[in-house]
């Protein structure tokens, strides 16, 4: 009796281990349900329809290649358009096309007024890595990740240029607003060697601790960022190096809400990356957003920033800010190591409730 009992479940462990080795594909979101019933699923080229999210919910271990260009019906809802969740993910994106169809909504009006726009375009929620992943035209926010374990993502990009130039909806501004290119919540994440032409932040770090973003291209928009920071969050531990940041309106900005309490942003060290062609702010460091100059509030203790090893290089437009920082009262402690940064053009901004900079004057 044993050994029946014991070939049977040898033979439920083969029969489960194969199924989930099959090779699933998807050619329209019908196929979505079996492939991810597989370890490696393969995305053929498709519309996904109109006000449907496009959801894959994979098993730990999968391999996701995808071998088309994806574009998404038009139609004025919440979104998001994509979501993939899992643990111990490889997603190749092979550079082929995500299309979000961008101009169908952009107004000028950005992701919370005019047409309601769906976002995020792409709502990550994997460990693993994603590589080569190329988006064009986001309604509104491209990327939010919110990894659950160890992420890395490489050589993805994000391409809203098309929205920097008025439309028929948005009368004489730029028809596209509100297009951040990665909104992180999440821990243990490596943003690399990615591209980002958009409106608004290249990245903005929301919360999590040890991130690096390194060796990326941001043109256009607001640069790189942590924040806004609200009540009740950590971010720490955080590395920017190597990045190109390029005629964007602020270059670096930590920005904190001013009635936020009991929230914290330390360890952040820049290194070596180089800022050209900055029209507003090169470094702001504000606790008063969303003014970048306002009455500081001090409920977020902001330490040991520093812009050292390396040299950090920042060019700024006539009439914008080389550097400002706008602390609360005591609310900006620690080590803050400036020697590596090195600013020219533009005008010097004022630098308020921060006697711990070092090494640095404007």
């Amino acid at each position: 009796m044993f050994s029946f009992v014991a070939l049977g479940f040898l033979v439920a462990g083969i029969a489960a281990a194969s199924s989930s080795s099959c090779i699933g594909t998807i050619s329209s979101l019908d196929d979505v349900s079996s492939a991810i019933e597989c370890t490696t699923v393969n995305i053929n080229a498709f519309t996904v329809p109109a006000g449907q999210t496009f959801k894959l919910q994979l098993l730990d271990g999968t391999t996701v290649n995808v071998l088309g260009e994806i574009q998404f019906g038009n139609m004025s809802w919440a979104g998001p358009l994509f979501e993939v969740i899992g643990n111990d993910i490889t997603f190749n994106g092979n550079n082929q096309r995500w299309d979000g169809g961008g101009p169908f909504y952009w107004d000028g009006k950005g992701a919370s007024a005019g047409i309601k726009k769906p976002h995020p375009m792409m709502e990550i929620l994997i460990s693993g890595t994603l590589n080569d992943v190329y988006v064009v035209n986001s309604p509104a926010h491209a990327f939010s990740i919110l990894n659950p374990g160890p992420l890395t993502i490489s050589g993805v990009t994000v391409d809203d240029s098309q929205g920097n130039y008025p439309n028929a909806q948005s009368g004489k501004v730029a028809a596209a607003r509100n297009t951040d290119g990665f909104d992180v919540v999440g821990d243990n994440l490596v943003i690399q060697k990615s591209i980002v032409f958009n409106q608004d932040d290249c990245l903005a770090i929301n919360m999590g601790t040890n991130i690096t973003f390194a060796d990326n291209y941001c043109e256009g928009g607001h640069g790189i960022s942590i924040g806004s920071i609200s009540s009740n969050v950590v971010v720490s531990d955080v590395e920017i190096s190597g990045n190109n940041v390029v005629g964007s309106a602020y270059s670096f900005r930590i920005k904190t809400d001013t009635y936020a309490t009991n929230s914290a942003v330390q360890n952040v060290t820049y290194i070596a990356n180089t800022a050209t062609n900055c029209t507003y702010y090169g470094v702001l460091i504000t606790q008063s957003y969303p003014s970048n100059m306002g009455t500081p509030g001090n409920g977020v203790t902001i330490s040991d920033i520093n812009f050292n090893p390396g040299t950090t290089s920042l060019t700024a437009n006539d009439g914008a800010y080389r550097v400002a920082v706008n602390c609360g009262s005591g609310s900006c402690t620690g080590n803050w190591d400036w020697s590596g940064l090195e600013t020219s053009g533009g005008k010097a901004g004022s630098i308020i409730n921060n006697n711990v900079i070092t090494g640095f004057t404007q």
